[in-house]
């Protein structure tokens, strides 16, 4: 399959003067990004106006400036937007996601904190996560890292252990059918291993990288930029549907100012039952009265890690958004 056969609305506009060309953005650094169009070619890109608001995974239209430049002048319309946020500005990460792949550690030392946040935007936006943890041949800390992911587990989320470097034959065979025809993304702190996982899944990915680093100026953007890579055709595309892996920059914080009340109470899948069991319609589970939630604490159904969680979360939907 040819890549111009994976674009959106891949070629030229339909409009009598529309000179514009669908395009994929594979790469974002603050206002600069990285265009593929439809037949592979990159082109470094800006877009229309003061206003940043495209990611890495949106299907653009792109009209040319010069040989090697465009212009974003749209964004298609997006399966979602996988975001963090603080009290005064929203960090974009990608769209069009499938999968959210949180990479953890046994050594260094993971945050539960980091890892809860990713699941709870995840559930937000109805995708699917998947929690890896690497570096299982290093076992001084194995058994405490698998004690603090049982919680996830019993919630039913998926959790994948790996040795890259160990075994790579092994890691590689059990990451193939979890990424083959599905777009994801690959989330973490710094040290967790995130480079060594991509090595592995796409040969050549060094040279890839310099060559993006290239277009968003001469590399200076290496180490902070977010990018998106095709995976091998020869077992990532599932009935024409390619494999995507975006990688982003490590960072140890993931603010979630965005999401409401309502989003966060429902983004905490052993809440949802006990919804329905709250004496009050506006309760917010923290101390009220005939509380279902804060019953089933009590009950010892509900961790009181994750309801820390959540308080700490709706703390902070509360406080005032000024962007």
């Amino acid at each position: 399959m040819t890549r111009s056969a994976r674009h959106h609305n891949a070629g030229k506009g339909t409009g009598k003067n529309d000179s514009s060309e669908s395009a994929l953005i594979v790469a974002a650094h603050g206002r600069h990004y990285v265009v593929e169009r439809a037949d592979g070619t990159h082109l470094h890109a800006f877009p229309r106006g003061k206003k940043s608001d495209a990611a890495v995974g949106d299907h653009v239209r792109v009209e040319l400036a010069s040989v090697d430049q465009g212009v974003i002048t749209a964004i298609d319309p997006r399966k979602n937007l996988l975001h963090r946020s603080d009290q005064f500005k929203s960090k974009l990460l990608a769209a069009n996601i499938d999968q959210v792949i949180i990479v953890l550690a046994t050594e260094p030392s993971f945050s539960e904190d980091l890892l809860g946040r990713a699941l709870v935007s995840a559930e937000a936006l109805e995708i699917r996560p998947l929690v890896i943890l690497n570096k299982t041949d290093l076992t001084a800390r194995l058994d405490d890292a698998r004690r603090r992911l049982k919680l996830y587990e019993d919630l039913g989320y998926e959790t994948l252990e790996l040795s890259v470097h160990g075994r790579p034959d092994e890691a590689l065979a059990a990451l193939k059918p979890r990424t083959a025809g599905v777009s994801s993304i690959m989330i973490g702190q710094s040290g967790m291993g995130k480079s060594s996982l991509l090595n592995l899944l796409i040969p050549g990915v060094e040279a890839q990288t310099r060559e993006i680093s290239a277009k968003l100026d001469s590399g200076k953007h290496t180490t902070t930029f977010t990018r998106l890579y095709h995976l091998p055709e020869e077992w990532a595309v599932i009935d024409g549907r390619p494999g995507y892996l975006i990688d982003s920059p490590g960072f140890q914080e993931f603010g979630l100012h965005h999401l409401s009340e309502g989003m966060l109470e429902r983004a905490f899948p052993e809440f949802r039952p006990r919804l329905t069991e709250c004496r009050f319609y506006n309760c917010h589970h923290i101390n009220e009265p005939g509380c279902g939630v804060l019953q089933a604490i009590d009950d010892g159904a509900i961790s009181t890690r994750r309801h820390q969680l959540y308080t700490q979360l709706l703390h902070e939907s509360r406080q005032q958004k000024p962007w």
